[in-house]
């Protein structure tokens, strides 16, 4: 599964022969230089180039190229050798590219000598670079690992050979030229511009559900959704994901983009907007309805400037899968990945320009001579103006993602079935009964702080490999003051809360409203009787919040209360985990009593630990293991405060759960950056009648295919 990093982010490399496979927008030119443990060079035989493509353990390409696979062996790496860094540079008349900001961002693949990937980057946020160091290897404690780099120069090769402390290094450059020219006639014309107006250059991969979220990549096995902060990922595991959803692909998971033939990145002309979106989403436009005819133009005069594409629209479904279910399912993630990507960057760059600021103010006023006068304010001034436009060119480029996410957005939500849409979508208004099982389920939204308007679905692969936690207890929420995301609850999810802490019983009735909202999901998109919900509620509290689920008969009766009803609940459901992995192991499903429920069960556990034994607590625990293999599904609603008297014995408990919150909190964190993604629970808008509607859709489907 290959580890998709960001700027400066690294990663151990397990083996020492390795492939480093590079992939751009037009020709480049590939090389690599062995530097010592401070990265300066002994000398031009330091370097592996076109003209000189072989070094002990190294061997790059003799030409400049659109792809490049250069082969490194680091056992055979002299012992001073402690870096190898992987250059890409322009070539000076080769292609129409003279920065790499005209093209489609680069992207550098390590991978094992089979092509299987380790490790990726994709170097995104160039401009006026012309040379590049994109990723380097780099030896310490004895062992290797991969660093992605990005490190852009724009006076060339020679300005970045002379910063790794080569003195001959205009010299070289200029011989890395002559070497190129002289293969030019063999050298691989750029690609052909793909019918799109973005990047291609792999299907967008799938993603996994609450347990995985691996980095996007079209050689990732699957993608994985963001992690919760204890350390568990949001998502579910990556074996459901594209190889069976990698974030928008790793995160929950789906079919892979095997077999999807890769087209080749559009090279835009040179001036063109720089397209920062991620080069392996797989976009496909088709238009709804034939753009009207219209005449050629003229063919334009020599030197005459050629007009962009227009921008591509986006399209609902466009990602790999068998069908629009899983293409959706896998778009979505494909979404997350993407603004994942786009604020890491901006995020990078904003505290690239935080450190360059100080590290430049250092310098103005290292020299006491300097600390008074004009010539001190001027050099402040500059530093200040420096840091202005990087931030400011950074917030473009990030600007520019979030218009194509939001566009995408709004054509995607409409587009989502019911098991991934909104409570509030029009799809609840003409759902019937389902006929089959849904791929995943939507459990609620998620944003990042730099774009609070742009959500996206938090999806979750079933069957559930992990039950469900709504934390009710008030201390596990940092409220500080007045936010947006308590405006939205206030304003969306009926809230009374203030600017203080939240008072315990709104949690717990928002908690309670949460999972009901859940389990009528659950049961509205699944087949009439294959899917139903048990409820344990010791000491009766929960009847207000579970009124929808018994007038509708959904559920069958009230919870019976006090320890015989938890007991009564438990019991039942552990001998139907019993008796099916019985039936599993034999091959005998057939001789299951006729009184065992083989439909899917949820189990809503209500204020634990109050009327649980230590019986009790076993069972429970026994059910959170054993039950997801056999369709028994656990969510509680509880306070993990107050399960503290029961000591650790139900710490693996918890940390089994995947935690979500009545309230917007932000508790996930996705297993590539890290990211702190806000949660929103997935409730019905205020004095909404749609969950009351699509849970008497399910009675009515029950009364009907019952003989």
């Amino acid at each position: 599964m290959t580890a998709e990093l960001v700027r400066g982010q690294n990663h151990a490399l397990d083996r020492t022969r390795v492939e480093i496979r590079i992939t751009a927008g037009g020709p480049v030119v590939a090389a690599v230089t062995l530097g010592d443990a401070q990265g300066r060079l002994a000398g031009t035989e330091a370097v592996a180039h076109p003209g000189a493509p072989r070094r002990t353990g190294i061997e790059v390409p003799r030409q400049a190229a659109a792809e490049h696979r250069l082969a490194v062996d680091l056992g055979a790496l002299p012992d001073a050798v402690h870096r190898v860094s992987v250059l890409l540079a322009l070539p000076t008349g080769i292609g129409a590219l003279t920065t790499f900001g005209a093209a489609a961002p680069p992207s550098v693949r390590v991978t094992d000598l089979d092509g299987t990937g380790l490790a990726g980057y994709t170097l995104t946020g160039l401009g006026a670079e012309s040379a590049v160091v994109a990723v380097e290897l780099y030896r310490r404690a004895g062992a290797w690992k991969v660093r992605a780099v990005g490190q852009g120069y724009a006076d060339g090769l020679a300005a970045l050979l002379r910063d790794q402390g080569l003195p001959q290094a205009a010299e070289l450059a200029a011989e890395i030229e002559e070497a190129v020219g002289r293969g030019h006639a063999r050298a691989v014309p750029a690609p052909a511009p793909a019918a799109a107006g973005r990047p291609d250059g792999h299907a967008r991969p799938q993603h996994p559900a609450p347990d995985t979220t691996t980095p996007p990549a079209a050689d990732r096995a699957a993608a994985a959704p963001p992690a919760a902060s204890d350390g568990h990922s949001a998502h579910a595991p990556a074996e459901h994901g594209p190889s069976g959803p990698a974030a928008h692909g790793s995160g929950p998971t789906a079919p892979t983009a095997e077999g999807v033939t890769p087209t080749t990145p559009t090279t835009p002309p040179a001036g063109a907007p720089v397209d920062y979106r991620h080069p392996k989403r797989r976009t496909t436009p088709t238009p709804a309805t034939p753009a009207p005819a219209t005449p050629t133009p003229p063919v334009d005069a020599p030197g005459a400037p050629v007009s962009p594409p227009a921008p591509t629209l986006p399209v609902a479904g466009d990602a790999a899968g068998w069908s629009m279910e899983e293409r959706l399912y896998n778009q979505v993630w494909g979404m997350f990945e993407d603004l994942t990507r786009s604020v890491a960057a901006y995020r990078s760059a904003s505290d690239f320009a935080e450190s360059r600021l100080e590290q430049e103010l250092d310098t103005a006023l290292s020299d006491p001579r300097n600390r008074l006068g004009t010539a001190a304010a001027a050099a402040r001034a500059a530093a200040r103006d420096k840091h202005a436009a990087l931030v400011t060119q950074a917030r473009a480029a990030l600007d520019r993602d979030l218009a194509q996410l939001a566009a995408e957005s709004e054509v995607v939500e409409p587009a989502l079935p019911p098991a991934f849409a909104r409570w509030d979508s029009p799809v609840w208004q003409a759902h019937r009964s389902a006929q089959e099982r849904p791929m995943a389920l939507r459990l609620g939204d998620l944003h990042l702080p730099e774009v609070r308007d742009l959500r996206i679905p938090m999806l979750v692969r079933l069957p559930l490999e992990r039950g469900l936690w709504i934390d009710c207890g008030p201390d596990a929420y940092a409220w500080r003051g007045p936010d947006p995301d308590r405006a939205y609850a206030r304003r969306e999810l009926g809230s009374a809360l203030t600017d203080g802490p939240p008072d315990e019983a709104e949690l717990r009735r928002l908690s309670l409203e949460t999972a009901v909202a859940l389990a009528a999901r659950m049961l509205a998109v699944h087949p009439a009787g294959e899917f139903a919900v048990q409820v344990i509620d010791p000491g009766g509290t929960a009847l207000p919040a579970l009124a929808p689920l018994l007038e509708t008969g959904v559920l069958p009766a009230a919870p019976v209360p006090g320890a015989q009803g938890v007991a009564t609940v438990l019991e039942g459901l552990t001998r139907r985990v019993d008796l099916v992995q019985m039936a599993v192991r034999s091959r005998a499903a057939d001789a299951l009593p006729p009184d065992v429920d083989t439909a899917d069960q949820l189990l809503i556990v209500h204020d634990f630990p109050h009327g649980f034994d230590d019986r009790a607590v076993t069972r429970l625990r026994y059910l959170a293991d054993e039950g997801p293999a056999v369709g028994v599904h656990l969510l509680m609603v509880a306070d993990r405060a107050q399960a503290r008297e029961y000591g650790p014995v139900l710490d693996p408990l918890w940390r089994s759960l995947l935690r979500i919150t009545p309230v917007p909190d932000a508790h996930l964190a996705d297993p590539w950056v890290g990211h702190a993604w806000t949660y929103e629970p997935p409730l019905a808008p205020r004095g909404s009648q749609v969950v009351r509607q699509a849970l008497s859709r399910v009675a009515e489907a029950r009364r009907e295919r019952r003989p």
